[in-house]
């Protein structure tokens, strides 16, 4: 069971002059584990693989649960439900002091003292010389606790997940010994967290559930290169194809999303700032809203190839996944319009939204439909020109709710060039198709009303004028 440091456990520190490195962190967990032989790339795709695998499948069930983290050279957890319920600590380099060339320091820490966020967040703490840049992360709540770093040289690099207890104390020991030679401030807000979380229960079983799950990831993730075979494929062997296009899509996107999910970290960070000018924070909400479009974009991407590679994929009356409940659409509409609006405002266009009245709820998946219609929306405002109007509907239609999106320039366009536009779209494999007049990459027709269809919904197009989604009624 691993132990919270008291004011005295651990090695003493050496001074404020050479405090406990992060090397030596990272030593202590490479303690007794086998050399690695891994390259940058590979090696790197295990970490976005681990940290995935830790934040979706073991972090995010555990909704309520508190706890710290503490990361370098950046922050390691993206999901903002992890952000707001844990406290944290980033070492990260000083010269992210200087980010945006602002005369003033943005981030969180900068000037060379810890800073705390308002609310939520981290403080962020200065990287010294001899930490190194290997990224580094330890989580611990009153139910798990993890390290997580990469280590070792070229052409020598490995993956390390410690979960003993004994382990971890001495990780704790070596951060508390760093935090009191650094900031004794902060050393004392740790102190005081992990004491609050009382004793901490180890899980024994933790590990070998970790291990599989993050080698199902990268296998599913990762292309698969060295197993293609060297032989022509017969006329019947396109599965194989197929397949690698999809595992090539998947480890794309979340190459894409995560650096992403990274960066809206490090700019939510700067936003908690009071000192802020307009501006600087005019364009910071700008970037933060143009990261989450392309995160829940590159996710649904991601859940099409995955979707498409199960079994019955070419199946339109493929059973809708378990779990659905029932979901107030009319509520979620206007919940979500003011993030609508603000993300087609960048591109010149107009959001209406009229919703019937005393509308029932549908059966449905809410927080995966809420990606998927904020993905609906951006498909089909990429064709409308700047100074258009994009235009929602829900109605109820006998058993079903009628959810229709059009746009008076679609209609026209439509009438006048018989969806000229809608012709020149081409297939990029299973999931994506292209536009050639806009350069929009995006989920092909037969992807999305797939995701729909594991909604509880029924999607139809009518070329480029418009779409209509029909949700079964509770």
């Amino acid at each position: 069971m691993a132990r919270a440091p008291s004011q005295h456990s651990g090695p003493d520190p050496p001074g404020v002059e050479r405090p406990v490195s992060l090397a030596r962190v990272r030593a202590c967990l490479g303690a007794g584990v086998p050399a690695g032989r891994n390259d940058e790339d590979s090696v790197r795709r295990q970490w976005w693989a681990a940290l995935a695998t830790l934040q979706s499948e073991f972090l995010l069930p555990r909704r309520d649960e508190s706890g710290i983290w503490l990361a370098a050279p950046l922050p390691a957890l993206y999901e903002p439900q992890l952000l707001e319920r844990l406290q944290g600590w980033v070492w990260a380099p000083q010269q992210l002091e200087t980010l945006l060339n602002a005369p003033a320091p943005l981030l969180p820490g900068a000037g060379g003292g810890a800073a705390r966020g308002a609310g939520t967040g981290f403080e962020r703490l200065p990287l010294q010389a001899d930490d190194g840049t290997d990224p580094l992360l330890v989580v611990i709540t009153p139910a798990l606790q993890v390290a997580l770093c990469l280590d070792g040289p070229h052409q020598g690099r490995r993956l390390l997940v410690r979960f003993e207890p004994h382990v971890l104390s001495q990780v704790l020991a070596l951060v508390h010994s760093r935090l009191a030679a650094e900031h004794r401030d902060s050393a004392e807000r740790l102190h005081a967290v992990l004491r609050g979380m009382g004793e901490l229960r180890s899980d024994p079983g933790l590990g070998l559930a970790f291990w599989p799950r993050l080698a199902d990831r990268l296998a599913a993730m990762a292309p698969s290169v060295t197993l293609q075979p060297l032989v022509q494929h017969s006329p019947g062997d396109g599965a194989d194809d197929v397949n690698s296009e999809l595992a090539l899509l998947e480890a794309l996107t979340h190459e894409v999303r995560t650096p992403l999910a990274t960066i809206r970290t490090l700019i939510r960070s700067l936003l908690r700032r009071s000192d802020l000018s307009a501006l600087v924070r005019q364009r910071l909400e700008q970037i933060d809203g143009e990261c989450s479009e392309q995160i829940d974009r590159f996710g649904l991407i991601f859940l099409a190839a995955e979707l498409q590679k199960r079994p019955g994929r070419g199946n339109h009356a493929e059973r809708t996944d378990h779990g659905l409940a029932s979901t107030d659409l009319s509520q979620l509409l206007s919940q979500l319009q003011p993030l609508w609006q603000r993300q087609l405002a960048r591109r010149g266009l107009q959001l209406e939204i009229s919703i019937g009245a005393d509308l029932p709820p549908v059966l449905s998946d809410p927080a995966r439909l809420e990606t998927m219609l904020g993905g609906l929306i951006d498909r089909f405002s990429r064709t409308l020109p700047s100074g258009g109007t994009v235009c929602l509907r829900l109605r109820a239609a006998g058993p079903r709710l009628k959810l229709q999106l059009d746009s008076a320039e679609a209609r026209r366009r439509s009438s006048e060039g018989g969806d000229a536009d809608s012709s020149r779209v081409r297939s990029v494999g299973p999931v994506l198709s292209w536009n050639p007049a806009t350069g929009s990459l995006q989920l092909s027709r037969q992807a999305t009303q797939r995701l729909f269809q594991r909604l509880g919904g029924r999607l139809t197009e009518r070329g480029d004028s418009g779409l209509t989604v029909f949700f079964p009624t509770c």
